[in-house]
């Protein structure tokens, strides 16, 4: 009789198993889903990254474009929703005979707004002589 009364009481303790395990199992499952939202905006925020460099690089071929004509190199422009800025200064050189003047061009990408979770920025200079 001692017997079935030991098994009679170890009779809840699998279902608590049971639902442990599943606890367990849900949690894992919510992480796994976390995981990869997380690995699916990383590269999404790699894309918007390289896309802002070369919407920048965009800007300095402007510049250097303008500097070359004569003009000013200052100016922004739009390029695929990026707001690219230019801005740069000259300053004359000369070496022995040889005078030539070195731009200094800057140029920045901006995607959203400061603060928003799509918020990308990218900024790059060069320095160029004529």
């Amino acid at each position: 009789m001692k017997h079935n009364l030991t098994i009679k009481n170890q009779a809840g303790f699998t279902l608590v198993q049971a639902i442990f395990i599943l606890v367990v199992l849900a949690l894992l499952g919510v992480m796994m889903m976390r995981l990869s939202g997380v690995q699916s905006s990383t590269g999404v925020f790699a894309l918007q990254g390289a896309r802002a460099y070369q919407a920048a690089r965009s800007g300095l071929e402007w510049g250097a474009a303008q500097a070359v004509a004569g003009g000013t190199c200052n100016g922004s422009f739009t390029l695929n929703d990026f707001s690219v800025t230019v801005s740069c200064s000259s300053s004359p050189f000369t070496e022995g005979a040889t005078s030539i003047t070195v731009f200094q061009i800057n140029a920045a990408a901006i995607y959203g707004t400061y603060g928003s979770p799509d918020f990308v920025s990218r900024q790059v200079q060069m320095k160029m002589a004529l």
